[in-house]
């Protein structure tokens, strides 16, 4: 019936069927990596974040032993994509003790509360896969470790591209992710949300002007 549900979601907003593998959830991450939905990697609540402009660094380390012992308190160690990360908000000057460098994103557009939770999803979308409509409690960063990726909302269009490749969005606008180009996009996301908020809210009041559809028609038109 849930399956059923979302099919008439995605066909009500236009898009193809085949886009709702690409659904937003909560479910947690399994131990199998596939081509499918989100899925939350890690949940972190935090009383407070750190003075100043705060960003989300990653680093890679061969051990989860040793990605724990560099943390911070406002640190999350996850493994994926055949590697251990460790996920930090810190400020811009910040730097791990030990371990790979990989990305620094921001400064993230926090919007204020008394309590943060920081939640981090993996996915695995070939080109074309979406998530549906939906939008944030708190800004959402995201960082693709392989694939091209595209974000649209009412404002305009968004694209990352090639591994390492990242954007944010501030709280509120609604969104569409999609991943484009020709190779399958492994990905993190963070959303960064008021503890007392629900974290995503699907919606069907804005319809996408398929921008980020059109240039995944380029891309595939596109010589290799």
């Amino acid at each position: 019936m849930r399956t059923q549900l979302i099919c008439l979601t995605v066909l009500a907003m236009g898009l193809s069927p085949s886009l709702a593998a690409g659904q937003a959830t909560t479910r947690q991450c399994g131990p199998v990596e596939g081509v499918g939905p989100a899925c939350l990697l890690a949940r972190k609540q935090m009383p407070q974040l750190p003075d100043g402009k705060v960003y989300w660094h990653i680093d890679r380390f061969p051990s989860k032993e040793l990605a724990e012992r560099a943390g911070l308190p406002t640190s999350t160690v996850v493994e994926a994509f055949k590697s251990t990360w460790l996920f930090t908000l810190a400020g811009a000057g910040w730097k791990s003790a030990s371990g790979e460098h990989v990305s620094k994103i921001g400064p993230l557009p926090i919007t204020p509360a008394t309590d943060y939770t920081a939640e981090y999803l993996r996915s695995i979308f070939t080109p074309g896969t979406t998530a549906p409509l939906h939008v944030h409690s708190g800004p959402e960063a995201f960082y693709a470790v392989t694939g091209d990726t595209c974000l649209e909302t009412p404002g305009g269009m968004q694209t990352g591209r090639g591994p390492g490749n990242s954007l944010i969005i501030r709280a509120g606008p609604p969104m569409l992710l999609m991943a484009i180009g020709k190779v399958t996009r492994q990905g993190f996301a963070l959303i960064l949300h008021d503890s007392g908020q629900s974290p995503t809210t699907l919606i069907q009041t804005w319809r996408p002007a398929g921008l980020c559809a059109r240039q995944l028609s380029a891309d595939q038109a596109g010589a290799d």
